[in-house]
This record gives structure tokens, C-alpha cells and sequence, in this order.
């Protein structure tokens, strides 16, 4: 009972504290630099981060006011100027930078790194979307690269597991950070791809700061990726953590979780969509059925199944009636050539020559040439006369 009376309660101790930071002038307007990490924008407006330097690191947070006042949008990395409070959160025990003023200060070296190496292995085209390959639709075998301890490895085994149960998880373990992490990393996905030891490859690790993060953008990390003949998926930090690894890799997932669920297909979506399909065709087959029934019985009730002499018989009628078309035409053509024959012989008669003997005239000829003047003969010539009904010869005196 006397402990109970003399101890106070968590909350009265961060009030204490949070009542003893507020009285120090100091605390409330400091002016501090470092570099930008962990930096979140949230959907409110408000901004959250980490500034740190080379041996220690402090919350930060700025509200969305002060925030819309900003010429630049902070990013990990970024060295800057910082103007605000200290003060206490009470509910977590946490004690954090209130800022309400920011000054860019240029990139942080390690950022710079990180942009200098992105640039140049884009320029070599390792980030190139025609090197990338597909990720295989029914894998076998799962090769994960991270940490063996960790939920990282944890949430892709239960995320897999239960998507297909009977799908083989082969945890190649790798240190995610520290020295020497992006050797122990290329190693790995070279001895994977060397074995054969997978269908598919995630490389994956938790979320953290852009040193933590580091290994997965190093140079021989990014080319192990690039050569790898499996498909990496690459699920490194959280999602809006994006790392060299990242941009080479053939597909990027947000979190480990999610490039479980990438890999390794839904075993009861597949048999659902299969039994969708399966009853699609079913019912395609059935209406095709009835459809081909529907043709049979039309087919059958047809005239050329009840008479098949008959179309031979309209046939025939069709060939009768062209050829009474036929003989009409032929017909009709001969008796007007006929017309037109006879109006022709009767006008050729009527320009005949012996048309005009009858009449009462006659043709003289000498020697066959027809005489048309009489000085053409002399006395004595001897000539032919034509009658219409025959020839007498004459002599001329």
C-alpha cells in the first residue's frame, strides 16, 4: 500500500516531462540541421521524418500549415535547416521536433550516391523493360533472399502457404544490411541462378532508412539481378521506398506480402475461374446442341427431304420455260431478218435494169460494152440488142 501511494502513473510522468520541456525557452525555439530519412507525406498533408546525422537521430514532424509554405518537397537524403519546438506526445512517451520552418541545405551525400549510380546504370540500360521476363504463372518453387529471422520470411511463408499449400518456399539466407550485405546478396541470387534452385526469385527485406536500406543499391547487387536467368520480384522496404534493386528487378512489389501474393498464384481462384470456364463451356455446348437440334428438325421438315424429285422437277419446268424463251427469241428474230430480206430484195428490184425492159426499153451492147451515145457506132457495126424476154443482134446502117 505504500508503494502504491508513492508512485505516480505514465501518464503523470510524461506530463511531468512534456511540462518541463515546455518550460525551457531553449527547447522551444531551436535551430537545428541534419539529413532527411524515413520521410512520410501523409494524405492529410502533414509530414513525418527522421533528421539524423553521422551518431544520432530525432522525430520530426510539420503540420500541414506550415508544410503548404515549403518551396521544395523534402526527400530521404536531404540535408536541411530545421526551425521549431521540442515537445512531448504524451500518449507514447515520445518526445520529437515540432517544425515550423525548413531550408534546404543540398542532398545528402549518401542520396547523392544513390542518384549517381541510378543514373549511370540507366544509362546502361539495366533498367531497360525489354531485358525484363514474366513471372512464371504457376511457379513450383519460391527462392526467397532475405533475413532467416524476421517476419519478413514469415508473412511471404503464410501469404504463400496459404495462397498454395503446396507450394515449396527455399529460403536462401542473406544479411538485408550491414557490411558486406551486398556481397552475401550477389552471392545468393548467383547461386540460386547456378543451381537452378527456383522458378522465381524475392528478394525482400523490411522497411527502414536509406542507410539500412543500402545494399540493395550497390552496384554488384544491381548487375547480379540483370544477369539473373530466374525472375526476380523485388519487395525491399515499404512501399514508397524505391531502391536500385527495384528499377532492375523484373517486377517490383510493395512489400514482401505483396510479392508473395505476385508469385504465387491463388490455388482456389484458379479452380474457381476453372469451374467458371468449364460451365461456360457447358453451356455453350448445350446451346450449340440445341441449335444443331433446331437444323435437324428444320432440315427434316424441309421439302427437299419430304420431295427430294421435286426441285428436279421445278428444275425441269425452269429448263422448258427458257428453252419456249429461247425458241420465241429465235423466232421473232428470224421473221424480222425475213422482213428486213424482203424489203431489201424488193428494193434492189425496183433499181433492177431489167425492172426497166419491161416497160418496153432494151440494152444495146458492142463487144459486151453497154452503149450509151450514138456516136459510139459507126455503119456497119454489128451490135447486141436485150429484150426483156432474150437477145437479137442487129447491124448498124
Amino acid at each position: 500500500m505504500k508503494y502504491a501511494e508513492m508512485a505516480i502513473t505514465v501518464s503523470e510522468l510524461n506530463q511531468y516531462i512534456s511540462h518541463k520541456i515546455t518550460e525551457d525557452e531553449f527547447l522551444n525555439h531551436i535551430f537545428v540541421k541534419g539529413e532527411i530519412s524515413n520521410f512520410k507525406h501523409h494524405y492529410t498533408g502533414h509530414m513525418y521524418f527522421t533528421l539524423k546525422d553521422d551518431k544520432s537521430l530525432i522525430k520530426c514532424i510539420m503540420f500541414k500549415s506550415y508544410a503548404q509554405k515549403l518551396n521544395f518537397m523534402p526527400k530521404d537524403g536531404m540535408k536541411v535547416f530545421l526551425f521549431g519546438g521540442i515537445s512531448v506526445f504524451e500518449r507514447d512517451g515520445v518526445y520529437q521536433i515540432y517544425v515550423k520552418a525548413m531550408e534546404e541545405d543540398g542532398l545528402g551525400e549518401l542520396y547523392q550516391k544513390y542518384q549517381d549510380l541510378k543514373y549511370r546504370l540507366e544509362e546502361q540500360g539495366l533498367f531497360d523493360e525489354e531485358h525484363k521476363m514474366l513471372i512464371p504463372k504457376m511457379p513450383k518453387i519460391i527462392g526467397v533472399l532475405t533475413s532467416q529471422t524476421g517476419s519478413v520470411i514469415k508473412d511471404i511463408i503464410n501469404v504463400s502457404t496459404r495462397r498454395n499449400p503446396k507450394v515449396v518456399i527455399r529460403l536462401f539466407p542473406v544479411p538485408v544490411q550491414g557490411e558486406g550485405a551486398a556481397e552475401k546478396i550477389a552471392e545468393g541470387i548467383e547461386y540460386m541462378n547456378r543451381n537452378k534452385m527456383a522458378d522465381v526469385l524475392i528478394l525482400a527485406r523490411g522497411g527502414g532508412s536509406l542507410e539500412d536500406l543500402w545494399p540493395f543499391n550497390e552496384e554488384i547487387v544491381a548487375h547480379s539481378i540483370y544477369h539473373s536467368e530466374i525472375p526476380i520480384i523485388s519487395a525491399v522496404g515499404h512501399e514508397t521506398d524505391f531502391t536500385i534493386a527495384d528499377f532492375v528487378a523484373d517486377l517490383r512489389a510493395p512489400t514482401p506480402s505483396a510479392a508473395a501474393e505476385l508469385a504465387v498464384p491463388d490455388r482456389d481462384e484458379i479452380k474457381q475461374k476453372i469451374l467458371n470456364v468449364q460451365n461456360r463451356l457447358k453451356i455453350s455446348l448445350l446451346k450449340k446442341v440445341e441449335i444443331m437440334k433446331l437444323r435437324y428438325e428444320k432440315s427434316r421438315s424441309s421439302v427437299v427431304f419430304k420431295e427430294p424429285i421435286r426441285k428436279i422437277q421445278e428444275n425441269y419446268i425452269k429448263i422448258d420455260y427458257e428453252v419456249k424463251q429461247l425458241e420465241n427469241f429465235i423466232f421473232a428474230k428470224k421473221e424480222k431478218e425475213k422482213a428486213k430480206y424482203s424489203h431489201l430484195v424488193a428494193k434492189l428490184d425496183a433499181y433492177s435494169p431489167l425492172k426497166t425492159l419491161t416497160r418496153g426499153y432494151s440494152i444495146t451492147q458492142k463487144e459486151g460494152k453497154l452503149i450509151t451515145k450514138q456516136i459510139q457506132l459507126q455503119s456497119g457495126d454489128e451490135v447486141e440488142l436485150r429484150f426483156v424476154d432474150g437477145c437479137r443482134q442487129a447491124k448498124i446502117q
